[in-house]
């Protein structure tokens, strides 16, 4: 059976795909393959989480490329055990 993400689920995947692309970033084309988000969707989720102060955009080797903030390490720790006490109450965010 397929299961949908919901928003909270897409940003957290979203934010995990840009903290383990690293200092240098991951740019547009593989984040959308991480995070399995069409472009049409991710620009504006990518806009939402910089006007959070979630990531950051950076120019890296002549390309634009999403880096996670301090703000977004800490948002995303917080998602990952407001999530676990969620499922040890068996629900699903």
């Amino acid at each position: 059976m397929m299961t949908y993400r919901n928003q909270l689920q897409i940003m957290a995947d979203t934010l995990e795909s840009v903290k383990y692309s690293g200092r240098e970033g991951v740019r547009t084309t593989a984040l959308i393959s991480k995070t399995n988000v069409s472009h049409s969707r991710l620009k504006p989720l990518c806009d939402k989480l910089m006007g959070s102060g979630l990531i950051n955009e950076i120019r890296f080797d002549g390309h634009n490329a999403y880096v996670i903030t301090e703000k977004g390490m800490m948002y995303l720790e917080e998602y990952k055990k407001f999530s676990d006490l969620a499922s040890s109450f068996g629900l699903e965010l």
